[in-house]
């Protein structure tokens, strides 16, 4: 695989110009300032229990990422289990012709403020990217959870599925604007005429 093939789109040219802060000092900045104060709220920042886990050192864990598409059962992938996501490759699963489907994301946050997290993938039949194969979603910048919002859920854009019965292969990468990646994983999905 390529090195840049998973690789965010640059969407904004941003570039954070300071170094990153803790919890509590993004906590204490400004404190009398009543819209930076209700940005904050915004983030998750000062409201509910932190729920961070001080013996896991993730900053973020996506628990699943599971498929919806009407007039069928959601498809979950689990991967909340360590190792889980290295079952997936050889589990493909179906989607039918022509359906149009929904991905969801969901996942939890700890120890600090995750900035610009992306989720990339590259399609692939026979080895070889499908034109308009590799895709980046922005999904945000989160606060770690607390007991108000124990978990972030991320709705993607809507897609159909090609008119044509193949296997593809897919990998898959949830990385930040920092460049960490948080989890990266190998797919594979059954494009058929049924479900």
């Amino acid at each position: 695989m390529a090195g840049d093939d998973l690789v965010p789109e640059n969407e904004s040219g941003y570039k954070l110009a300071q170094p990153k802060q803790t919890l509590a000092e993004y906590q204490k900045m400004d404190e009398n300032d009543e819209s930076l104060q209700r940005y904050k709220q915004s983030l998750g920042l000062g409201g509910g229990k932190d729920l961070s886990d001080p013996n896991d050192p993730r900053v973020c864990i996506i628990l699943s990422l599971s498929m919806e598409s009407p007039g069928r059962d959601p498809v979950v992938i689990d991967l909340s289990a360590p190792g889980s996501e290295k079952k997936l490759k050889d589990k493909p699963f179906k989607i039918k012709a022509g359906a149009r489907f929904t991905m969801i994301a969901t996942f939890k946050v700890q120890h600090e403020i995750l900035s610009g997290l992306h989720y990339v993938q590259s399609i692939k039949y026979l080895g070889i990217r499908i034109p308009g194969g590799k895709s980046s979603e922005m999904i945000g910048s989160y606060a770690p959870n607390t007991d108000k919002t124990p978990v972030y859920v991320k709705k993607f854009a809507e897609e159909e599925a090609p008119n044509m019965n193949k296997k593809f292969s897919v990998h898959s990468k949830f990385i930040d604007d920092d460049g960490k990646t948080h989890l990266e994983f190998d797919w594979a999905f059954q494009i058929d005429k049924d479900w």
